[in-house]
């Protein structure tokens, strides 16, 4: 009698959204070099902003990188959207990941990617999320509100800024001699933990 060989699952193909140096993009890229995140590839990296260190990074690591300018897509009168939708329809995408990419979608993607959309957000959602939280801001008002603790979270993007189905998070004690750069960066270092982690138990239910 003959058997056959279950057909391995195919890699969710991620496309990696940044705006900056793109931290988050090298540390899920290494646990996928590491073994450490399984069955996924990136297969592409956007940025919406020229000067982005990351894209750079992905370039000389030979990842399929594409730069999107709002200010160029407006001059051509197509919508950054159109534009970013069929780079990521070009390369198949399964699943996007947000990595300190700084611009909120509009529809067309929410629907086109609707709970395939996945961001990491530096509190411990809901505490301090929403439109103009991000980066030293967050940390900034953690500070100022004297809080015992922060930290980081994986979220669903929606419509609703950082009020998407939270995936996990991770815990930072606030320091009594932290600045924002010190508190940043233990943060950072739970971002880069957490979201491959994150990435493994969830792009299998997907």
């Amino acid at each position: 009698m003959m058997t056959t060989t279950p057909t391995a699952l195919a890699n969710k193909r991620l496309a990696v959204l940044i705006s900056g140096g793109g931290s988050n993009l090298k540390a899920i890229h290494h646990a996928i070099e590491n073994g450490l995140l399984t069955d996924a590839e990136i297969v592409l990296v956007v940025s919406d902003k020229p000067t982005a260190k990351g894209l750079e990074w992905a370039f000389t690591q030979g990842l399929k990188t594409a730069l999107i300018s709002p200010a160029l897509c407006k001059e051509a009168e197509v919508s950054f959207e159109a534009v970013l939708l069929d780079a990521l329809l070009e390369h198949q995408v399964d699943v996007i990941v947000l990595a300190g990419f700084l611009r909120i979608f509009k529809a067309e993607v929410l629907t086109a990617f609707a709970g395939k959309i996945v961001n990491i957000h530096p509190s411990l959602l809901p505490a301090y999320g929403g439109k103009g939280m991000y980066g030293a801001f967050v940390h900034e008002a953690v500070l100022a509100n004297q809080e015992a603790h922060t930290g980081c979270t994986v979220h669903l993007v929606t419509a609703d800024v950082d009020e998407g189905e939270v995936l996990g998070q991770a815990k930072v004690p606030v320091l009594p001699n932290d600045t924002v750069e010190t508190l940043a960066q233990r943060v950072l270092e739970q971002e880069h933990r957490l979201y491959a982690e994150v990435l493994q138990r969830w792009l299998p239910t997907i």
